[in-house]
Order: C-alpha cells, then sequence, then structure tokens
C-alpha cells in the first residue's frame, strides 16, 4: 500500500512537535534530539545555500572559464586565499593564519552594519520626529493637527530621555563618589520608564508571536490525530 507524501510530512512534523513540546517537562533528551536536528539541517541548508549560490557561481564557474579575462581571475585569487585562510582555523596550530580574514570580516560587518543602522534606523527616525511636527498638512484640521504634534512630542522627549539615560558622564562629589549632574539624574529616570515600556511593547509581540505559533502546532497536532480517528 503506498503511503501518501501528506502522510509523511504529517507524521515527520506531528514527531517534532512532540520532540519541542517535550521541554513543558523539563530539559530532556528528546528535546536536545529535536533541536540538534534543527540546528543541523538549518547548518547544512546554509552551506548548500552558500556552495551552489556564491562558491560555485562566483569563483569556480569564473576561475576555470575561458571567457574571463585573466586580471578578473587574479582578483577572485584574494577571495580564493581568505577561504583556505579561514578553512586554516580547523587547525589548532594555524588557526593564527586566519586572523587577518577574521579581522576582515568584523570590521566590514562593523562598518555595514553601523552604516545601515545610520540609514535604516536613526536618519528614519530623525526625519519622522521633524515631520511630525510639520503642520502644512493639517492646516484647517485642528484635531490631526494636534495628534501630529502630540504624537512628534512623545517621540522627540522619548529620544532625548531614552539618550540620558545612556549618558555616562559624572562629576566627583566631595564624598570622593561620582555622581551625574541632577537634571540627567531626573531624565535618566524618565528614559527608564520609556525603555520599560518598550521592552514591554517588544515582549508582548514576541509572546503574542509564540502563543500564536503554539495555537497552530497544537491545531495541527489535533488535526493529525483525527485524521486517524
Amino acid at each position: 500500500m503506498a503511503i501518501s507524501l501528506d502522510l509523511i510530512t504529517g507524521a515527520i512534523s506531528f514527531l517534532f512537535t512532540l520532540l519541542i513540546l517535550s521541554y513543558v517537562i523539563g530539559d530532556n533528551p528528546l528535546f536536545k534530539i529535536g533541536t540538534y536536528i534543527f540546528v543541523g539541517v538549518s547548518a547544512g541548508f546554509i552551506a548548500a545555500i552558500a556552495v551552489w549560490q556564491v562558491v560555485i557561481p562566483r569563483l569556480v564557474s569564473p576561475l576555470i572559464s575561458t571567457s574571463v579575462s585573466i586580471t578578473e581571475k587574479g582578483l577572485l585569487l584574494v577571495p580564493l586565499l581568505g577561504a583556505l585562510l579561514l578553512i586554516m582555523k580547523i587547525s589548532p596550530r594555524l588557526s593564527g593564519m586566519g586572523r587577518i580574514v577574521m579581522a576582515f570580516l568584523t570590521g566590514v560587518g562593523a562598518a555595514v552594519t553601523i552604516a545601515g543602522a545610520l540609514t535604516g534606523t536613526l536618519m528614519p527616525q530623525v526625519m519622522g520626529t521633524i515631520n511630525a511636527f510639520d503642520m502644512a498638512p493639517y492646516q484647517g484640521n485642528a484635531g490631526l493637527l494636534l495628534e501630529s504634534i502630540t504624537n512628534g512630542a512623545i517621540v522627540l522627549f522619548g529620544t532625548i530621555f531614552t539618550l540620558s539615560y545612556f549618558h555616562f558622564g559624572a562629576r566627583p562629589r566631595a564624598d570622593g563618589s561620582m555622581r551625574r549632574l541632577g537634571l540627567i539624574e531626573i531624565f535618566a529616570w524618565v528614559g527608564r520608564v520609556f525603555i520599560g515600556i518598550t521592552l514591554g511593547a517588544i515582549f508582548a509581540g514576541v509572546y503574542a508571536a509564540a502563543l500564536t505559533a503554539l495555537i497552530e502546532r497544537l491545531s495541527s497536532l489535533i488535526n493529525f490525530i483525527g485524521n486517524f480517528l
């Protein structure tokens, strides 16, 4: 009797759902088996994607192709050398050879992260706060104008107070202790309130997403068992 593909995938989903949900009773071998398999499959998938979509088409194929110029092949030797040096980190004695490449990757990653944070987060927030005080689009509508100004003021003061919380400049006092200015302390206290509200909202979102995933998994378990009843 032929076994349908839906039955096989359903049985696998049912099994792994039980393995992960077994964490409810505590850390146990079943949960560890499930997590190890997930991590292994994810690592294998990422490695396969890297090989077939990056290494082979962008490095190996151009090096063996006759249509690529010698200059371009020479430039491709740089990432090839870097990859070989990274492989050296497998050996404890040769791991130092990959430090230059790791330093380069770390520097590039940090630069990309900082640039992305500035252009993708900080500057849009600054422009959004500035645009919130633009009264031109709300002329003639006092309600929308007041709402826009209120939202902009909350964002502006929230930013100022939150940044004040991370201001660590202090002055020595007569007793030798280091304390920030009184105004900065007040701003920092208000900043803690904004940070607490933000973290609470993030936690609520994560909890809602996790609860949704749990309900979906329990529903799939019920449906799978119902197919045999």
